[in-house]
Protein backbone atom coordinates (compact mmCIF):
# COMPACT_ATOMS: atom_id res chain seq x y z
CA UNK A 1 0.00 0.00 0.00
CA UNK A 2 1.28 3.43 -0.82
CA UNK A 3 1.66 6.03 1.88
CA UNK A 4 -1.15 8.09 0.34
CA UNK A 5 -3.53 5.12 0.56
CA UNK A 6 -2.47 4.39 4.15
CA UNK A 7 -3.06 8.03 5.08
CA UNK A 8 -6.50 7.90 3.44
CA UNK A 9 -7.48 4.74 5.33
CA UNK A 10 -6.25 6.18 8.63
CA UNK A 11 -8.09 9.44 8.02
CA UNK A 12 -11.32 7.59 7.27
CA UNK A 13 -10.81 5.47 10.39
CA UNK A 14 -10.28 8.59 12.53
CA UNK A 15 -13.43 10.21 11.14
CA UNK A 16 -15.36 7.02 11.89
CA UNK A 17 -14.12 6.93 15.49
CA UNK A 18 -15.01 10.58 15.99
CA UNK A 19 -18.52 9.91 14.67
CA UNK A 20 -18.92 6.95 17.03
CA UNK A 21 -17.72 9.00 19.99
CA UNK A 22 -20.23 11.79 19.27
CA UNK A 23 -22.99 9.26 18.77
CA UNK A 24 -22.14 7.44 22.00
CA UNK A 25 -22.53 10.66 23.96
CA UNK A 26 -26.14 10.82 22.82
CA UNK A 27 -26.71 7.48 24.56
CA UNK A 28 -24.83 8.40 27.76
CA UNK A 29 -26.78 8.56 31.00
CA UNK A 30 -28.70 11.83 30.98
CA UNK A 31 -30.76 11.39 34.14
CA UNK A 32 -30.38 13.21 37.43
CA UNK A 33 -27.48 12.49 39.75
CA UNK A 34 -28.21 9.54 42.03
CA UNK A 35 -29.74 10.52 45.36
CA UNK A 36 -26.94 10.82 47.92
CA UNK A 37 -28.92 8.87 50.54
CA UNK A 38 -29.35 5.91 48.21
CA UNK A 39 -25.71 5.97 47.12
CA UNK A 40 -24.38 6.20 50.66
CA UNK A 41 -26.56 3.34 51.89
CA UNK A 42 -25.85 1.09 48.90
CA UNK A 43 -22.10 1.64 49.30
CA UNK A 44 -22.22 0.94 53.06
CA UNK A 45 -24.18 -2.26 52.44
CA UNK A 46 -21.80 -3.42 49.71
CA UNK A 47 -18.78 -2.66 51.89
CA UNK A 48 -20.31 -4.56 54.79
CA UNK A 49 -21.05 -7.54 52.57
CA UNK A 50 -17.37 -7.69 51.62
CA UNK A 51 -16.23 -7.44 55.25
CA UNK A 52 -18.71 -10.08 56.39
CA UNK A 53 -17.77 -12.52 53.65
CA UNK A 54 -14.10 -12.01 54.49
CA UNK A 55 -14.81 -12.46 58.19
CA UNK A 56 -16.75 -15.65 57.43
CA UNK A 57 -13.64 -17.01 55.75
CA UNK A 58 -11.47 -15.87 58.67
CA UNK A 59 -13.79 -17.56 61.17
CA UNK A 60 -13.94 -20.73 59.08
CA UNK A 61 -10.15 -20.96 59.23
CA UNK A 62 -10.24 -20.48 63.01
CA UNK A 63 -12.93 -23.15 63.38
CA UNK A 64 -10.82 -25.52 61.25
CA UNK A 65 -7.98 -24.95 63.74
CA UNK A 66 -10.27 -26.07 66.55
CA UNK A 67 -11.59 -22.73 67.80
CA UNK A 68 -15.23 -23.78 68.04
CA UNK A 69 -16.22 -20.52 69.74
CA UNK A 70 -16.17 -18.91 66.26
CA UNK A 71 -18.88 -21.13 64.76
CA UNK A 72 -21.80 -18.86 65.65
CA UNK A 73 -19.96 -15.75 64.45
CA UNK A 74 -19.01 -17.51 61.23
CA UNK A 75 -22.68 -18.22 60.49
CA UNK A 76 -23.77 -14.71 61.50
CA UNK A 77 -21.19 -13.20 59.14
CA UNK A 78 -22.19 -15.21 56.09
CA UNK A 79 -25.90 -14.58 56.71
CA UNK A 80 -25.29 -10.88 57.26
CA UNK A 81 -23.33 -10.72 54.01
CA UNK A 82 -26.33 -12.14 52.13
CA UNK A 83 -28.73 -9.60 53.59
CA UNK A 84 -26.29 -6.72 52.97
CA UNK A 85 -25.86 -7.80 49.37
CA UNK A 86 -29.62 -7.86 48.82
CA UNK A 87 -30.09 -4.48 50.51
CA UNK A 88 -27.31 -2.93 48.42
CA UNK A 89 -28.93 -4.09 45.19
CA UNK A 90 -32.44 -3.00 46.15
CA UNK A 91 -31.34 0.40 47.43
CA UNK A 92 -29.12 1.08 44.43
CA UNK A 93 -32.09 0.68 42.09
CA UNK A 94 -34.46 2.67 44.36
CA UNK A 95 -36.69 -0.35 44.86
CA UNK A 96 -40.00 -0.02 46.68
CA UNK A 97 -38.62 -2.74 48.95
CA UNK A 98 -35.65 -0.63 50.06
CA UNK A 99 -37.13 0.22 53.45
CA UNK A 100 -37.89 -3.35 54.59
CA UNK A 101 -34.55 -4.51 53.16
CA UNK A 102 -32.75 -1.79 55.12
CA UNK A 103 -34.66 -2.68 58.27
CA UNK A 104 -33.62 -6.33 57.97
CA UNK A 105 -30.07 -5.33 57.09
CA UNK A 106 -29.71 -3.04 60.10
CA UNK A 107 -30.93 -5.79 62.44
CA UNK A 108 -28.61 -8.38 60.90
CA UNK A 109 -25.69 -5.96 61.11
CA UNK A 110 -26.39 -5.31 64.79
CA UNK A 111 -26.35 -9.05 65.49
CA UNK A 112 -23.21 -9.66 63.44
CA UNK A 113 -21.38 -6.74 65.05
CA UNK A 114 -22.24 -8.07 68.52
CA UNK A 115 -20.88 -11.48 67.56
CA UNK A 116 -17.63 -10.07 66.18
CA UNK A 117 -17.12 -7.68 69.10
CA UNK A 118 -16.90 -10.65 71.47
CA UNK A 119 -13.40 -11.26 70.10
CA UNK A 120 -11.84 -7.95 71.09
CA UNK A 121 -8.25 -8.87 70.26
CA UNK A 122 -9.01 -9.94 66.67
CA UNK A 123 -8.42 -7.03 64.29
CA UNK A 124 -10.17 -8.78 61.40
CA UNK A 125 -13.33 -9.18 63.43
CA UNK A 126 -13.09 -5.63 64.76
CA UNK A 127 -13.06 -4.33 61.18
CA UNK A 128 -16.11 -6.43 60.38
CA UNK A 129 -17.93 -5.14 63.45
CA UNK A 130 -17.16 -1.53 62.50
CA UNK A 131 -18.40 -2.08 58.96
CA UNK A 132 -21.58 -3.64 60.35
CA UNK A 133 -22.15 -0.68 62.68
CA UNK A 134 -21.60 1.77 59.80
CA UNK A 135 -23.97 -0.18 57.58
CA UNK A 136 -26.67 -0.32 60.26
CA UNK A 137 -26.41 3.45 60.68
CA UNK A 138 -26.64 4.06 56.93
CA UNK A 139 -29.64 1.74 56.66
CA UNK A 140 -31.46 3.49 59.50
CA UNK A 141 -30.75 6.86 57.85
CA UNK A 142 -32.13 5.45 54.60
CA UNK A 143 -35.33 4.31 56.34
CA UNK A 144 -35.80 7.84 57.74
CA UNK A 145 -35.17 9.34 54.30
CA UNK A 146 -37.74 7.03 52.70
CA UNK A 147 -40.34 7.89 55.35
CA UNK A 148 -40.39 11.52 54.16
Amino acid sequence: MKSREVFGVLSAFAVGLATLAVGAQAFAYQGPEPDAHFSKCAKACADCQLHCDSCFHHCAELVAKGKKDHVKTMHNCVDCAEVCSTAARLVSRHSALSSPACEACAKCCDLCAESCEKFRDDKHMAACAKSCRDCATACREMIKHLAH
